[in-house]
């Protein structure tokens, strides 16, 4: 039996195997990629690579195991279908008859269009009848802080999400939940609402980049078509930047906002604060 994870060289996958590697030896650990060259320091240190692509369902076949615990990470492409292409995953899954299936989803409470692929998700694989764990994650610091540059350039924060808050947290504290999930015992059909312990609204996160870079950058909320007008203009295709402009319009309607405390529980420790995330990203 292995614990499988898939898009294990993704920004996500990297934390979760690593984490692995902490809790079970290396061979019980099966890393999922589309490209061997970027997991070949994991399969230096006893990691099993797997080759496969969600939009080859063929390379899944035989791929799981009766009892195997998979980590399926949404895909990122957009534009090809990801319903589907996780659909590929979770009948894999099902034929081999694993142990849990994890699912990284998104909140509950999220209305944007974002999140219509990752309901779809659910859906079909509550229906499959595999045990399953739904993770539906909050929003990532990363999300903002691995794109300083031009705040720092322009002095500004400039989003369309008005006074509305965020209950975000790093990719290291959502790792930690799921790799909970995968190490432990009792997960099997639950779903977790995980988002960061404090949530933070765009003025205070504004403020602490001017206090840790010592430059004055202010916090401008603009309107949503200006928003989506500005994300094009930096060269974003105008379906994705409709995308990122709703989920501004969903974090102003507070649907960012997650309570509850399920990804400190499960991580058992507190989440990273947003400070600690701007501090490790202006070190670069």
């Amino acid at each position: 039996m292995s614990i499988v994870v898939t898009g294990a060289t993704g920004h996500l996958g990297r934390h979760v195997v690593e984490q692995l590697l902490e809790k079970v030896p290396a061979d019980r650990i099966t890393a999922v990629v589309r490209t061997p060259e970027k997991a070949a320091d994991f399969a230096d240190r006893g990691v099993r690579i797997a080759v496969a692509d969600y939009n080859a369902p063929e390379t899944f076949d035989g791929l799981f195991s009766a009892g195997d615990k998979v980590l399926l990470i949404s895909g990122n492409e957009f534009d090809k279908g990801r319903v589907q292409q996780h659909k590929v995953v979770i009948d894999a899954a099902k034929a081999a008859g694993v142990a849990l299936l994890a699912y990284t989803s998104a909140p509950g409470s999220l209305k944007a269009a974002l999140v219509d692929d990752h309901r779809a998700t659910e859906e079909a694989l509550v229906s499959s009848g595999l045990p399953y764990a739904l993770l539906r994650n909050g929003w990532y610091h990363e999300n903002y802080t691995e794109n300083l540059a031009p705040v720092l350039e322009h002095g500004a924060v400039v989003q369309a999400a008005g006074e509305g808050r965020v209950s975000s947290a790093s990719r290291a504290d959502y790792a930690a939940a799921a790799v909970a999930v995968l190490t432990g015992e009792g997960h099997e059909n639950k779903t977790y609402e995980l988002g960061g312990d404090e949530a933070w609204g765009f003025a205070e996160y504004a403020a602490e980049i001017s206090k840790q870079s010592g430059k004055e950058i202010v916090y401008n909320s603009v309107p949503l078509e200006a928003y989506i007008g500005i994300l094009t203009g930096a060269g974003l295709p105008e379906p994705l930047a409709a995308v990122f402009g709703g989920v501004d319009a969903s974090i102003e309607k507070g649907e960012l906002v997650v309570a509850g405390g399920d990804l400190s529980r499960l991580a058992g420790r507190p989440t990273t604060p947003i400070s600690e995330a701007i501090a490790a990203a202006l070190k670069g």
